[in-house]
């Protein structure tokens, strides 16, 4: 097995890289860490392109079945290429699957209006898989799911449901097409409590910006706005939060 030593190595100074959408985007590939989503990602069968791995690692069974491309690595490389404070010594280099074909959805949908936080869209995701829903689309300008801390958040959920990237106008068109209802949700009392409404087989959840929210365009379009009630003084919930309530709330109507 190749043994790279130092960080300053071109290989590793390129892995390093894949940090940043731009360049997972570009070669079409991206980094998870950690033995639990390594595991998930050879359990779902994702396209592996290179193994790193620390010495603790090099005979394990999983490092085993991917010899061929997998290589070690010492402990200061692993420092360098980890996205943690305390790195477990094991990254996956993963392809790229195709996010922005899509021509029909079903079922239970969320959608996310320009997100931003990594954390808020890995959690948003990770709990639609929890919560049982059919699939995940992004806005453009949401984080990407790609990006490390996105990854780390979604705990291997990535892998569990299909995720897609694409104009929001053009996936309210997709879900309509598809008949599903649109609910938007917003802060504002003149939309409609979530727990008021019919429950629904078929829809999509439209959850906004942390600052912003869903952007007025995309609540014009929806079939219905919706809110969550706020018992307390607190003025809003995270982003996360809310996101959580509503598809658990939708699924138990």
């Amino acid at each position: 097995m190749k043994y790279i030593e130092s960080k300053k190595n071109d290989e590793i100074k390129q892995l390093k890289k894949l940090a940043l959408t731009k360049n997972i985007r570009k070669t079409g590939t991206y980094v998870v860490e950690g033995f639990h989503l390594v595991r998930e990602a050879d359990q779902y069968e994702q396209e592996f392109v290179k193994l790193l791995v620390t010495e603790k690692y090099t005979e394990d069974r999983l490092v085993k079945k991917y010899h061929d491309i997998a290589v070690s690595i010492s402990e200061d490389v692993a420092k360098e290429l980890s996205e943690t404070k305390t790195p477990q010594g094991i990254f996956a280099v993963l392809k790229v699957n195709n996010t922005d074909k899509i021509s029909a959805i079903n079922g239970k949908w969320v959608m996310l209006d320009d997100v931003q936080d990594p954390g808020n869209v890995g959690t948003i995701i990770r709990t639609a898989d929890a919560a049982g829903y059919d699939g995940v689309i992004t806005s453009l300008d949401t984080a990407d799911f790609y990006q490390p801390k996105v990854q780390r958040s979604m705990q291997g959920s990535q892998f569990h449901l299909p995720i897609y990237r694409m104009n929001i106008n053009d996936a309210i068109t997709l879900a309509k097409e598809s008949d599903l209802t649109i609910y938007g949700s917003e802060v504002n009392d003149q939309a409609k409590p979530y727990n008021e409404l019919a429950k629904k087989d078929k829809f999509a959840l439209i959850m906004g910006n942390e600052a912003h929210g869903v952007s007025q365009d995309v609540l014009n379009q929806a079939d219905e706005n919706i809110y969550i009630p706020i018992l307390g003084q607190a003025e809003s919930l995270n982003v996360a939060v809310a996101a959580g309530v509503l598809m658990y709330g939708l699924q138990t109507l």
